[in-house]
């Protein structure tokens, strides 16, 4: 879902910003600070996009994500991303100094939260003040020790894998303005493609990998495609690693004894 179709959250599930054209945008260091031009939320993406499209592996470009959204968006004190799978855990990774307690209660402890309302209804979700919002009480303490008092989540959509949000906590009651709202929904929408990007070239390296270690199954036990295919899966479940980390074992030991 690109950014400019993106839901807001109605007033019944707490208070929701107006969304108006962004004013305000500029790359890291000042992301927002000054009047707005087009082209400064342009350079802001396509530094996005030359961080998360030069990471060595998809959880790297969370990390990095999480960093650049932190430092893009001006109040924010804390990124906090999480992806969920069908059928598997979560995946989650932040950055920032203040709210790690609060993604610990909202995402390891399983309560639900502003990210995790966010990527069930697929909806931008804004809390102005954590404290006194009566969604998520059990967040509302955390808040106070670490000194967030807002935040806003914003939707990701991976079609090949996940939903999740990008959740950025801030530091000041009422934040985001509208303006740094856009610009953080600007940066989710980017990071959807890039994302996505990613996990497409991981599934055909992850895909190239099985093959050879189906062709290694093959060989040892004189057995058919399909047989070797159900080894594989049936050896990945045993251990508990998915099929990639077994075939990635495979490959290495026929390397040695070969």
């Amino acid at each position: 879902m690109s950014a400019p179709n993106r839901r807001v959250s109605p007033p019944d599930r707490g208070p929701a910003r107006v969304v108006t054209r962004p004013r305000r945008t500029r790359s890291v260091a000042r992301a927002a600070s000054a009047g707005s031009h087009p082209v400064e939320l342009a350079g802001l993406l396509h530094e996005l996009t030359a961080g998360l499209l030069s990471a060595d592996h998809f959880n790297q470009a969370l990390e990095r994500l999480a960093v650049f959204a932190a430092g893009a968006i001006p109040g924010a004190v804390r990124c906090s991303i999480v992806l969920i799978g069908e059928g598997g855990p979560l995946t989650h990774v932040g950055h920032g100094p203040a709210g790690a307690s609060i993604d610990e209660i909202q995402y390891t402890a399983g309560t639900t939260g502003p990210g995790l309302e966010a990527a069930r209804t697929r909806a931008v979700v804004t809390v102005p003040d954590l404290s006194t919002d009566a969604r998520w009480p059990d967040l509302a303490e955390a808040a106070k020790t670490q000194g967030v008092h807002a935040v806003a989540a914003v939707p990701l959509d991976l079609p090949r894998a996940e939903v999740g949000a990008m959740s950025l906590y801030f530091d000041a009651v009422g934040a985001p303005g509208a303006d740094h709202l856009l610009t953080a929904m600007a940066v989710a929408g980017q990071a959807e493609l890039l994302l996505d990007e990613l996990r497409r070239r991981d599934a055909l390296g992850s895909g190239a990998t099985v093959d050879r270690a189906v062709g290694v199954i093959i060989a040892q036990r004189g057995c058919g495609v399909q047989e070797a295919y159900t080894v594989l899966r049936d050896t990945a479940q045993r251990l508990g690693l998915d099929r990639e980390a077994v075939a990635d074992r495979l490959i290495a030991v026929a390397a040695r004894n070969a």
